[in-house]
């Protein structure tokens, strides 16, 4: 019996259950929700994963639906997330019926275009998210009616015009996150209204003016203040700091200006500060390291003075980022610095720091980025620490060799010894290390002996510069296992070798400078396939190389070429590296010889195309195939032994400022073409044996007596010698000769003779002695022939009486 009994009520409840589900699926509202929901998906253009397309059926409930949640009482839609589904499409008016929702989140995907005003009849909104999206347009005033919102993301898309003031009657929102956007004007002071606010995020948008000075009074609970990479000025208000709940706040790259007030110790929950590159002055407020809670200090890239002291870092236990560099700093690294054993990242590059680096540095275990350039810091190489990913000394007054212990720095991905006074030798373990070393920059210092013979096979090297040292020998073949290089500089060294032919397989190689070496031999690449394809700038001026000018390794200068024919909408930079936040260009301070200067660069154009074959021992012809290289910016062959014509296929170099041919033995006369080159700013034909009018016109006009020196046979302006009627006539009968052949020497010598017989000649004296002799005997033959004439005929006979 009490089987019996207790049967039925279980029976009973299974066929409740099971007629509500049933009553469920066929509910009207249910039933209006999934209408709402499929329209929403005939309005998605593109679903790779085709998450949509097969889960959102009209078979199965929509409750079950990928990305939908209902409620468990009502069974409404309360939640929509479509989330990093990569679905691309517009959000249709629609969607503004779903009455239940609470939760709408559809970030990291490309919905775009507008959003429909009916979006504000989702009245219980607690949770929207329309994060990285490809929304635009101004962002809608109608945002400030969700009432009960909490948490409002629309980062990460393509808003403009300003933040709407109607944000600040949203009572109930603590996240407000609307970074990467190109929102403009000034922070709405209606902001200061959202009591309960914890999370502000405003970075990377075009934000002006002043933060106002009560923006903060009510925002007590605030936590993280983020507006990073706007263009806000004026000083920190004070209201900021009666915001004692502060653990992050970020400045970072704005313009801010004045001091920083002291009150910023008041913030003593803070845990992140990051006031870098920004225009702020005076003294670092002390009380900033009063803040035994804090992590990371970031004041760098200001325009702060005064000294460093030696208690400085004594209430820092926790720090492990410390970024102080360019901050015109004075004093000695404090001893105090040491007792941050959590120490990661240290910045104190570009101050007036002095003394020496304290042995204690060893004690800093866990430092990853040690960056201490541009000071004045002395004595010998500081011992690295073994996890170190950047090491950076450049530029100051260090000596002695290289340590042992740099082979430990199995991590290491940038060295930075450039510009101090060490010595001795390369460690050959460096080779060993360029499985992780992206940047070895070694240059000015007093480094002798050879380079290391190993580099390992999976070498990841960009940029290796070493000029300015005193290494000999040869390059090491194994440097063609570093696929990754895009700078080699090994100029000013004394480097004895054949010209690497081999580098031509690293195809990502963009600059190579070979200059003021004992390099020699011919310039050929025949045995390479794929050859320099991405070079912009050689150099290899100043060695012993012979021989022709090499035509096959021009015409696989493929950069070169084709960029002429790629403009770019914007300027882009060689290849860089991103420390710190900040950009560090690995052709900082390459220098080339351009426009008769010695030109030194902190950051290099992808359109900065050079061509430097100066002082070396290259004869032959200047090949037409230059004329191709229609990028180049830079042309030098000077100071070698090439003969014949300038080619004419020069005027086809359309980006050329600088062209200098000087000191060779050119022929023939100056192409009138080269007038077609709009850009030219520094033209050096001098010392060679060119002739004939100089062309006139553009450029042409601005070029002085110096670009001509030295060519006797010259004439016209800027010059002192003018040119004569012959001079003209004479000149385009050499240009006819000159294109009919212009190989050929003996048509040369002959045209040499003819100008002598017509009174064009080389030498001036001899013109004027042969304008005499021609005078005298064209006298005497007219004289003989009239007197012949009168005496035979007897007329006129007025002249027989006289005779």
């Amino acid at each position: 019996m009490a089987k019996i009994g207790f049967l039925p009520p279980l029976m009973f409840a299974m066929l409740f259950a099971t007629f509500a589900a049933i009553f469920s699926l066929n509910s009207p509202n249910l039933t209006f929700d999934q209408s709402v929901l499929l329209v929403l998906k005939s309005r998605i253009s593109h679903d790779p994963h085709n998450l949509l397309t097969i889960n959102w059926s009209t078979s199965t409930s929509v409750c079950n639906w990928i990305g939908i949640t209902c409620g468990s009482r009502h069974q409404r839609v309360v939640a929509l997330n479509l989330s990093s589904m990569d679905l691309t499409g517009t959000i249709p008016s629609e969607l503004g019926s779903l009455s239940f929702l609470e939760w709408l989140d559809i970030h990291y995907n490309n919905f775009h275009g507008f959003l429909p005003i009916e979006l504000t009849n989702l009245h219980r909104l607690r949770y929207l998210n329309f994060g990285n999206n490809n929304f635009n347009g101004e962002m809608p005033s109608w945002f400030g009616f969700f009432a009960k919102l909490q948490s409002l993301y629309m980062y990460g898309n393509n808003f403009t015009g300003v933040i709407p003031s109607t944000l600040g009657s949203l009572s109930k929102l603590e996240k407000l996150i609307l970074y990467d956007n190109d929102f403009k004007g000034q922070i709405p002071i209606t902001i200061g209204n959202l009591s309960n606010l914890i999370w502000l995020y405003l970075d990377d948008n075009n934000l002006s003016g002043y933060l106002q000075s009560g923006i903060f009074d009510n925002l007590s609970k605030l936590q993280v203040l983020s507006l990073t990479g706007n263009q806000i000025s004026g000083r920190i208000p004070n209201s900021l700091f009666k915001c004692k709940e502060l653990t992050y706040l970020s400045l970072y790259n704005n313009s801010m200006g004045e001091i920083v007030p002291i009150e910023i110790g008041n913030l003593t929950m803070l845990q992140y500060l990051y006031l870098s590159y920004n225009h702020l002055k005076g003294s670092i407020p002390s009380s900033i390291f009063n803040i035994s809670s804090l992590l990371h200090i970031g004041l760098g890239s200001n325009n702060f003075f005064g000294y460093v002291w030696s208690n400085m870092f004594d209430y820092l236990p926790q720090l492990s980022y410390l970024d102080l560099g360019e901050c015109q700093l004075s004093g000695r690294i404090p001893m105090s610095l040491f007792k941050c054993k959590e120490l990661q990242v240290l910045y104190l590059y570009e101050n007036r720091l002095e003394g020496t680096v304290p042995s204690e540095i060893t004690n800093l275990t866990s430092l990853v980025h040690f960056a201490i350039g541009r000071n004045n810091i002395s004595g010998q190489f500081p011992n690295p620490t073994p996890l170190l990913h950047w090491y950076d000394v450049s530029e100051n007054n260090l000596v002695g060799e290289i340590p042992s212990s740099i082979c430990n720095l199995s991590s290491i991905v940038g060295l930075y010894l450039m510009m101090n006074s060490f010595n001795g030798t390369i460690p050959e373990c460096l080779g060993n290390l360029s499985s992780s070393l992206l940047y070895i920059e070694l240059q000015k210092n007093n480094f002798h002996g050879k380079l290391p013979k190993s580099f390992a096979k999976g070498c990841t090297l960009q940029s290796i510069r070493i000029n300015n040292n005193q290494l000999e020998g040869s390059l090491p073949r194994s440097l063609g296992n570093c696929k990754d290089l895009n700078l080699l500089d090994i100029g000013n060294n004394y480097f004895s070798d054949t010209f690497p032919n081999w580098l031509g397989y690293l195809d990502q190689l963009q600059v190579l400078i070979l200059r003021s070496n004992r390099f020699y031999g011919q310039v050929n690449n025949s045995d390479v396939k794929v050859s320099f394809s991405r070079l912009r700038c050689i150099d290899l001026s100043h060695n012993n190389f012979s021989g022709y000018l090499p035509v096959n390794f021009f015409e696989n200068l493929h950069a070169i070429i084709r960029e002429g024919h790629e403009k770019k909408s914007k300027p882009e930079y060689m290849k860089n590296t991103v420390l710190n936040g900040k950009q560090y260009y690995f052709v900082e301070g390459l220098s080339f010889t351009a426009k008769g200067l010695e030109m030194e660069f902190q950051s290099l154009l992808t359109s900065w195309m050079v061509l430097d074959f100066s002082s070396n021992q290259f004869l032959g012809e200047i090949p037409k195939i230059l004329g191709e290289l229609h990028s180049l910016i830079v042309l030098n062959l000077s100071h070698n032994s090439l003969t014949g014509p300038i080619p004419s296929s020069l005027s086809d170099l359309s980006e050329l400022e600088s062209l200098d041919l000087s000191s060779n033995k050119l022929q023939g006369r100056i192409p009138i073409e080269l007038t077609n080159i709009d850009f030219l700013e520094v033209l050096n034909l001098s010392q060679n044996n060119l002739k004939g009018p100089i062309p006139q016109g553009k450029q042409f006009d601005t070029f002085t007596n110096d670009s001509y020196i030295g060519n006797l046979g010259l004439c016209g302006l800027p010059l002192s010698k003018s040119c004569n009627h012959n001079d003209e006539d004479t000149s385009d009968k050499f240009d006819r000769d000159d294109d009919d052949d212009d190989d050929d020497d003996d048509n040369d010598e002959l045209n040499w003779k003819f100008s002598i017989l017509i009174g064009y000649g080389y030498d001036d004296e001899l013109n004027w002695r042969f304008s005499i002799l021609m005078g005298y005997g064209g006298g005497l033959v007219l004289a003989v022939s009239l007197g012949y004439i009168v005496l035979t005929t007897g007329k006129p006979w007025w002249l027989i009486r006289i005779t």
